[in-house]
């Protein structure tokens, strides 16, 4: 049996321990370990941003994390996101500029322009491509994307709210 180690972290606000394996990625603890399913495992390499969440407040790949160095740390991923104001605006606004197709790279875009919004303000769409250009989409061809998150950027720096 693999090695298993307990881990204390705040998740979404709230205090969670686990129980991990060593080698066990965030992505796997949250998927399998804890339940929530917002994160999608995309290619597990890092490659597509489809399991962004948010590490002490920074942009990362929950998949090429490992579990055990979340002990201690403050995790936000999609579902911790829906009481965020910004978080809202953003998923309006995609939904607004139709930059939802399959929806399985949205979680990931969703967390990735919320965490760009908190740390730059009103971004242009060159910005915002810098600030994307680790998350794939495969549908949408990026425009509504990037209006989308424009278009939040100036309602956030305006705050409104819908």
């Amino acid at each position: 049996m693999p090695f298993k180690t307990e881990i204390r972290f705040t998740l979404n606000g709230v205090q969670q321990t686990a129980t991990v394996h060593a080698g066990m990625s965030a992505l796997v603890m949250l998927r399998e370990v804890i339940g929530l399913t917002g994160t999608k495992y995309g290619c597990g390499e890092g490659e597509c941003g489809a399991c962004t969440i948010l590490l002490d407040g920074r942009s990362v790949n929950s998949c090429l994390l490992f579990a055990v160095d979340c002990d201690g740390r403050e995790l936000t991923t999609i579902e911790g996101l829906a009481r965020d104001p910004r978080a809202e605006i953003v998923r309006q606004s995609f939904v607004a500029h139709g930059a939802v197709q399959c929806g399985f790279c949205s979680p990931g875009m969703v967390v990735e322009a919320t965490y760009l919004l908190a740390t730059q303000s009103q971004p242009d769409a060159a910005a915002v491509k810098r600030g994307i250009e680790g998350n794939l989409c495969r549908c949408t061809g990026y425009q509504k994307i990037v209006e989308a998150i424009v278009d939040a950027g100036q309602q956030v720096a305006a705050g409104e709210t819908r």
